[in-house]
């Protein structure tokens, strides 16, 4: 098996790859679109997404993949806790860095430990952890903000430990890949919807016909629909699988109400 994940090696999407599939040869990917147009080129069998953080919310990145991007399915979600490290280039002194670098998402996951001891540094995103790793052991005053793993690949100096704002940090990861998966009895699944105006009422006739049912949605947010300024799309993570009977019947019961609903997959729920 092939498996896809945001590289380089020493990510937490290489770490989730790894507790998935642990024999799986792994591609590593500069982004997540990239992630998804490696399985969709049939250049891996399956890749790995961040989707969603305890600490700073969903990724954005992969939600835009889901809604703008693919037709791909999400196959399997797997919950990995999340342990951050403050890591520099080896005789790096802390009250020596002015510049801090990681992915968009680790910097939202440590912004209490940033403001309280490097209030004047100056924060970069990158790529990955592991792209910002790397960079930060060829700059002088420079930190990274990524795995142990990473500063072991890289020769880096862990300056500080565990410096997540919440101790109980997890980001959960989603498998994508061609084709569904059959129910188990605990599913969960994923879509988006849009409607073709902005009415009173109309949200609310949608979550409407869940409860109606008696399903459970674990999830509800919204993107924007990147075509005019104040549209969005909504999101809803629901607890039935979509060829279930009541999964089968809210669909079914919400797609007049929608201007377009879809449906990014059905799968067990970690």
């Amino acid at each position: 098996m092939k498996l896809a994940f945001l590289g380089p090696a020493g990510t937490f999407g290489e770490e989730a790859a790894l507790r998935y599939a642990p024999g799986a040869s792994l591609v590593p990917c500069p982004s997540h679109s990239a992630v998804a147009r490696a399985v969709e080129a049939a250049e891996a069998d399956a890749g790995m997404l961040a989707i969603e953080n305890s600490i700073n919310g969903s990724v954005a990145e992969t939600l835009d993949v889901f809604i703008h991007q693919t037709r791909l399915r999400i196959q399997a979600e797997l919950l990995l806790p999340i342990e951050l490290f403050l890591v520099a280039r080896p005789g790096t002194r802390a009250e020596d860095v002015r510049l801090i670098s990681s992915h968009s998402q680790p910097l939202g996951q440590c912004r209490e430990f940033l403001a309280r001891c490097f209030p004047d540094a100056q924060l970069e995103a990158a790529l990955s952890t592991s792209a910002a790793v790397e960079a930060a052991i060829h700059r002088e005053h420079s930190a990274a903000i990524g795995t142990r793993r990473a500063a072991e690949i890289f020769g880096a100096d862990v300056l500080e430990s565990h410096i997540q704002d919440v101790a109980t940090n997890v980001t959960r990861f989603v498998v994508v890949g061609e084709g569904a998966v059959p129910p188990t009895g605990r599913d969960r699944t994923s879509i988006a919807f849009t409607f073709a105006d902005d009415r009173p009422g109309s949200l609310a006739g949608v979550l409407a016909e869940f409860a109606k049912v008696g399903i459970n949605c674990s999830k509800i947010e919204s993107r924007p629909t990147r075509a005019t300024l104040g549209e969005y799309v909504f999101l809803v993570d629901f607890d039935a699988h979509a060829n279930s009977a009541e999964g089968s019947a809210v669909l079914d019961a919400i797609r007049p109400l929608c201007a377009e609903v879809k449906v990014f997959g059905s799968y067990p729920r970690a």
